[in-house]
């Protein structure tokens, strides 16, 4: 009986969400229909995702996943019902990734900084973790260097070995700089030697029967870059390919077939558009197209870890979704989205049977939660919302829109408009994403879900050189950084407001990481179109950013793809214009951010400050690049919500 009122629980909440086939309609409408509700409470929208990356063991019983905990992120392994919870305290080690290996231990990888002669480094490791006990075994010898997470494969019966890759040195003049590949007892800890490194490959990968059959190896520089490949364990590596610049692409497999020699590659098609087709490597010949979208990259293939097998393809349209090639799976899909119409449906882990399934239910206007799908009774039962306050509410709604920039070029772009508005005559938001070799799609936002629910229409353009739309698109923004690209954005206002949505005199421009590089420039370069700006860890100086990402194995490949986009690094930096700012900036960076550096926003400050212009900075002692902690998500929205309201009230 309990059971069965879990289940009932679940349903409800589904009808919350679920819409009448037929009934969606676009933003604009959407908006002007639906009563405008009172504002949120900040706070509800800086809450952390409460479950992140739920993985179902192979026997369905238990679940590893990220929780949010007291505005803190922490790693735990739970029964399938949520019981019986074990959490692992990170502290200051990020958690980057989990992997069952049998039904009772599963590996986690983590990464921390150390300091070394002075500077701090990161580096990353890998634990075993008993699902039972919560007993962790490190998984690393002593001398293990910089790098020593790769795990290449995990076995398909039920054992406990596992191959793992790591440096042993962190000299690029000493042989354990480049990675060995070890066998080891997850139970253990014990090791078996399988392979030495070999001088100038990093990467090294497995195919699902455990045989080592491929290496990148790379200039120090990362210039240059060869495959090397071998078709079993009895032949030697000899290099299949070779790439040179950062717009030569590498072959590179992302399955190996039963088929000797054959494998999956991903692979752009006449039209530009990434496709995933069948390839000999022994020929080097390309085979025959397994899919692709027309007007879309794929995200990559779905394969299943526990028999190394294709099962689908990930793809981003307007939202993210699976195109399924295994019959079950497809037919799993069509049920669970009959049951929930009106909201996206995405299968995300599922035990080696098949018959527990995790799903995430939600849509671009709710934050949406994960269901557990058991096929032994047919139902339905709710593992955790994502925002324990909204729960399955909708708020704000969002739909893509397409428009021209002044070189006639189409550009999608996100649209959010606050719920029970007219739809027109709007205060604005431009929100560029980061990257800037990213995108944006329908998918829960929580800046753009707050900046509606403070009463401003959001735009988030997909401009050129953003990812996901085909490499000529993507080329567009070749030598475009703060130049066409930020044409795109300003075209975007226009757009809206020739369509009456939005009041072309109350626009500001908000963006994080190279969003936040955008507002800057827009503030410095294009100040008469908006009031206001802020950036959030956002680059101000592109040669010291280079300077920066120069440091590490690999920089003279980052060199040249900043150079790349942007010719001239001082023409096109906010840093060396802070007389050029014509309204009023917020800047906001945390102290721990490792991607962009806080020194970017402090530079800026410090330039703004001596030019005599309006600014404000907030320094976020604990906060990373990414909105990691509650507390700095709250101080970031509410630090913008006040700025905004000063200079731009809606």
């Amino acid at each position: 009986m309990q059971k069965k009122g879990r289940l009932l629980a679940a349903a409800a909440m589904l009808c919350g969400l679920a819409i009448p086939a037929g009934a969606q309609q676009q933003a604009t409408a959407d908006a002007g229909k639906a009563a405008a509700p009172a504002r949120l409470d900040v706070a509800v929208f800086a809450e952390l995702p409460a479950v992140q990356r739920p993985e179902l063991s192979p026997d369905g019983k238990h679940i590893a996943a990220k929780l949010a905990i007291n505005g803190a992120q922490y790693f735990a392994v739970m029964d399938l019902d949520g019981g019986n919870r074990k959490v692992i305290g990170a502290g200051d080690i990020d958690i980057n990734w989990w992997r069952w290996v049998n039904d009772a231990w599963l590996v986690i990888g983590v990464r921390r900084e150390v300091d070394v002669e002075g500077d701090k480094w990161p580096i990353t490791r890998a634990i075993s973790v008993e699902a039972a006990t919560a007993k962790l075994v490190s998984l690393n010898t002593r001398d293990t260097a910089q790098n020593g997470d790769d795990v290449l494969w995990m076995p398909h019966d039920g054992s406990t070995r596992v191959l793992l890759s790591a440096q042993t040195s962190i000299y690029t003049n000493e042989p354990g700089f480049w990675p060995k590949v070890d066998e080891v007892d997850v139970t253990t800890g014990r090791h078996r030697p399988v392979m030495e490194g070999r001088e100038g490959v990093m990467d090294w990968y497995a195919d699902g029967s455990g045989t080592v059959r491929m290496g990148v190896g790379a200039s120090m520089d990362g210039r240059q870059r060869r495959l090397l490949y071998r078709p079993s364990a009895r032949d030697s590596f000899r290099v299949i390919d070779r790439a040179k610049g950062i717009n030569d692409d590498l072959l590179m497999p992302k399955l190996f077939l039963s088929d000797p020699g054959k494998a999956l590659v991903v692979q752009d098609d006449d039209a530009g558009f990434s496709t995933l087709w069948e390839y000999d490597l022994t020929t080097m010949q390309r085979g025959k197209k397994v899919f692709g979208v027309a007007g879309y990259d794929i995200d990559g293939p779905v394969i299943d870890p526990r028999t190394s097998t294709l099962l689908g393809v990930g793809v981003t349209e307007k939202a993210a979704r699976t195109e399924w090639f295994d019959p079950g799976m497809a037919a799993l899909q069509r049920k669970l989205s009959e049951r929930v119409k009106g909201a996206r449906v995405q299968i995300t882990s599922y035990s080696a049977d098949r018959s527990v399934v995790i799903a995430h239910v939600g849509d671009a206007s709710a934050p949406g939660a994960y269901f557990i799908y058991t096929a032994a009774d047919d139902g339905m039962t709710a593992l955790s919302m994502n925002n324990q306050t909204l729960g399955l509410r909708r708020l704000h709604p969002v739909t893509t829109i397409q428009y021209k920039a002044r070189d006639g070029l189409e550009i999608p772009a996100v649209l959010t408009l606050p719920r029970g508005s007219t739809g027109k005559n709007l205060p604005l938001i431009l929100m560029p994403h980061g990257g800037p070799q990213a995108r944006d799609e329908e998918s829960w936002d929580f800046i753009a879900q707050f900046l509606a629910d403070r009463g401003y229409a959001v735009i988030q353009p997909n401009y050129r050189g953003s990812s996901g739309l085909g490499t000529p698109f993507l080329r567009k923004g070749d030598g475009q950084w703060g130049l066409a690209m930020q044409d795109d954005l300003n075209d975007a206002v226009k757009a809206l407001a020739d369509r009456g949505i939005a009041d072309p005199k109350r626009v500001c421009v908000v963006g994080a990481s190279y969003g936040g590089y955008a507002a800057l420039r827009a503030a410095q370069r294009d100040g008469a179109l908006f009031r206001c700006a802020v950036s959030y860890a956002g680059v101000s100086d592109l040669q010291r950013m280079v300077s920066y990402d120069s440091q590490f194995l690999g920089g003279g490949a980052v060199k040249d793809y900043i150079k790349s986009k942007a010719q001239d690094f001082r023409a096109v930096s906010p840093y060396f214009h802070a007389q050029d700012f014509s309204i009023p900036v917020l800047l906001v960076h945390g102290k721990k951010d490792r991607r962009v550096p806080f020194n970017q926003s402090k530079v800026m400050a410090d330039a703004l400050k001596s030019a005599g212009k309006s600014y404000e900075f907030l320094e976020q002692r604990e906060a990373d690049h990414f909105f990691s902690r509650a507390d700095d998500r709250l101080t970031f929205l509410k630090a913008m919500e006040a700025f905004l309201a000063k200079y731009n009230p809606a």
